[in-house]
């Protein structure tokens, strides 16, 4: 079964849930017994290779210097 983390509005406590999937989005207490809880959305790390020759130019970061504000 998958886990699933949620975070408690009233405390502010992050924590996880294993249950079906079926289950997902159904409400949740948090350890504490509060019960204004929101399900957080998972984070996916994607990676992987350039193929050919030339590897890929590096992206701006944004933000000040990173090319996103033309100071740079």
């Amino acid at each position: 079964m998958p886990l699933y983390d949620f975070r408690c509005r009233t405390c502010g406590e992050t924590f996880e849930v294993r249950r079906s999937m079926s289950e997902a989005s159904a409400p949740v207490a948090c350890p504490a017994g509060h019960t204004d809880t929101v399900k957080l959305m998972p984070l996916v790390a994607v990676g992987g290779r350039a193929t050919g020759s030339d590897p890929a130019p590096a992206a701006g970061g944004g933000g000040c210097c990173g090319g996103a504000c033309g100071c740079g």
